[in-house]
């Protein structure tokens, strides 16, 4: 059984991080797996680019242009919908690659930024070769937005979508939608795999993908790589107190809406109102263009991006809880990365998140836009059992997380679709 994994790149956020950990997994568990990518990043022998020339790079930065010019030119709302939408309309074909021509099963992930266009994937789904796809957001069955937020027009036909600044009954979403509806028609060879119960929940109300096959796997994590290491040293190592409380907050992009930094900030003012005196300092880490992090009630500490595995899971480990003000969330790495090292959670109640958290055993699932009730859960947990907290959060991952047990839900849906 020959697998061949999609994703636009091996590495630099949540789907490419995903993808490549199921990818270690499978090779664990002695499947024969590659993943193609458009831009590799990693040293991984079983990883193969698209990008691996000039011609070809060019070629990607096109088609990145392609499709993103004329969106923020002619449809976006404003700024902070520019990576919320995704046209499609530009990409690569890649049905006459070996890894693809060679693959028993084709297994897609996360396939935008100019990688593939609609018509690519459906010059995939043409082939008539069984493919799983896994769902790292929305946009399989949408219009075109990676979350929809409050709107539930995914549910019929899109259109009026309110990313656009030219929302109408015939915009760019519902042209989204008939394009993706001709992908889907006819396609009989198609397994929707989403990351967690909540989307799979969203997929099957949806118009386009609904009456198709969905299970639902998590994502898998090394529990070797991400497991708890010595506090005092993670702290001595970058200059941290170690008799201070530590909340740790990272993302890939800390400034993304969606992420919830405003109501981090809120609740962060109102702890300090109510513990004035508490020793509370704060590390953040992932990629910050705009934010001043000077408008924090604590200290910071500030370490940017964080591109070693090792590394962050030291940088887990010294905090005394890991904060997450998501508002749409899949199943975040970042939450199972914090639990797999001992790091208890503070988090919205929302999305795929109540599926990893247990409150008030391995963290505190807040009011969805509670800033209060957030600052509750941090107080809790920074006060509460240490120990208790941090074993219960490191057992959930091992009960249900480890790249043995996601490789083996994986291999039996591949199985399956095999025996049609």
């Amino acid at each position: 059984m020959k697998v061949t994994l999609i994703n636009t790149s091996d590495a630099g956020g949540g789907a490419p991080a995903a993808c490549f950990r199921l990818l270690k997994a499978l090779v664990s568990q002695k499947t024969d797996a590659r993943l193609l990518v458009q831009h590799k990043k990693t040293n991984d022998e079983r990883v193969s680019g698209i990008v691996t020339n000039a011609f070809t790079r060019f070629r990607a930065n096109l088609n990145f242009l392609r499709e993103r010019i004329p969106f923020m030119q002619f449809h976006e709302k404003d700024r902070s919908v520019r990576f919320a939408f995704s046209t499609a309309n530009a990409g690569t074909s890649i049905k006459n690659h070996p890894l693809v021509k060679d693959a028993d099963i084709i297994h897609l992930h996360w396939t935008n930024s100019g990688f593939l266009s609609i018509d690519n994937l459906k010059e995939l789904v043409d082939t008539g070769k069984p493919i799983v796809w896994t769902l790292h957001d929305m946009w399989t069955f949408t219009g075109g937005c990676h979350y929809s937020g409050s709107c539930d027009a995914f549910m019929q036909k899109c259109g009026n979508c309110p990313f656009l600044r030219d929302a109408g009954d015939n915009d760019i979403s519902h042209k989204g939608w008939l394009r993706k509806a001709a992908m889907y028609a006819g396609a009989k060879n198609v397994t929707f795999v989403t990351c967690s119960k909540w989307l799979a929940g969203e997929a099957k109300k949806s118009s386009l993908i609904k009456d198709f096959r969905i299970e639902a796997i998590p994502n898998p994590i090394d529990i070797h790589i991400y497991s708890p290491k010595d506090k005092i040293a993670a702290r001595q190592k970058r200059g941290i107190d170690p008799q201070a409380k530590i909340i740790l907050f990272g993302a890939a992009n800390i400034n993304d809406k969606r992420k919830g930094l405003i109501y981090l900030l809120d609740a962060l003012k109102i702890l300090k109102e109510q513990y004035p005196d508490e020793p509370i300092e704060m590390v953040i880490f992932g990629k910050n263009k705009h934010f001043d992090v000077s408008s924090l009630p604590f200290k910071v500490h500030e370490l940017n991006l964080i591109t070693s595995q090792d590394e962050l899971a030291g940088v887990y480990s010294l905090a005394d809880v890991f904060v997450t003000p998501s508002l749409e969330d899949n199943l975040p790495n970042t939450i199972m990365e914090a639990m797999a090292c001992g790091t208890p959670v503070v988090a919205f109640k929302t999305g795929g998140i109540p599926e990893m958290v247990d409150h008030q055993k391995n963290g505190y699932l807040a009011v969805l836009k509670d800033p209060a009730d957030m600052a509750n859960g941090l107080a809790e947990v920074l006060n509460g059992q240490a120990a208790e907290l941090s074993a219960s959060a490191r057992q959930r991952v091992l009960d249900n997380y480890t790249n043995e047990k996601i490789a083996q839900q994986y291999i039996s849906v591949y199985q399956s679709v095999l025996s049609k």
